[in-house]
């Protein structure tokens, strides 16, 4: 038997059957095939929202770029979103984290898609989905630096019939985020989680399920060691 399973039998002696049936559902619904990146967001409220639709959609990962503002979450609307997915801080002091958030995607097979309101960009139902897609979101005033959208594969849209000239960031990522996910769901490319990735994400979500999951790990993997 594996050290993994091993860990996952002891873990799973603390938690009821019903839950971790559950947590082995949800992880059959998790991709990294789709991720998002949001660059400079200063209301909370907004980043919140993106966080929780990327939850609700199983879109496992999240990228956060800090050139300028600090990435805040509101709990009253985030509703605990951010226990369950990954989110990863690109905020290095003098660095263009931009430009090292877009290569670190691409040295993973991303392609980096710029939403963007403007004219001329394609629709979330023209983008191929048996590409791995990390679309990226800027603030609502100024949207994505220029960096960002010279680094873009591509720019997309979401079309607008009446006379406001945009969507609000959060309503503009659950569309295009549910517009793509549904695609990629009813498509035949393989995109749910890798067995190595899968387990260990699980061993994590036991953890998380108890209010001594963490320290219950902790002494096992020292017992292990020992």
């Amino acid at each position: 038997m594996s050290k993994e399973q091993n860990i996952i039998d002891y873990l799973s002696g603390f938690i009821k059957a019903e839950r971790r049936e559950r947590l082995r559902e949800i992880l059959r619904q998790r991709t990294r095939h789709i991720t998002v990146v949001l660059e400079d967001i200063y209301q909370p409220q907004n980043a919140s929202a993106v966080l929780r639709t990327c939850e609700c959609l199983g879109i496992q990962e999240i990228h956060v770029i800090e050139n300028h503002h600090e990435y805040r979450l509101n709990p009253a609307v985030v509703q605990g979103a951010s226990k369950w997915i990954e989110l990863a801080k690109h905020n290095r002091a003098g660095e263009d984290n931009t430009r090292a958030c877009i290569e670190h995607l691409r040295t993973r097979g991303y392609r980096i898609i710029a939403m963007d309101p403007a004219p001329g960009g394609k629709t979330p139902e023209q983008l191929d989905v048996s590409e791995k897609l990390a679309l990226c979101f800027g603030s609502e005033e100024p949207g994505l630096s220029g960096t960002l959208q010279d680094l873009a594969d591509d720019t997309v849209r979401i079309p607008l019939h009446g006379f406001t000239q945009s969507y609000n960031l959060s309503v503009s990522a659950a569309i295009s985020l549910y517009s793509l996910v549904t695609t990629l769901r009813n498509s035949g490319v393989n995109w749910q989680l890798g067995a190595g990735d899968a387990t260990g994400l699980y061993i994590k979500w036991l953890a998380q399920s108890t209010p001594s999951g963490q320290q219950l790990l902790e002494d096992y993997l020292e017992q292990l060691e020992g």
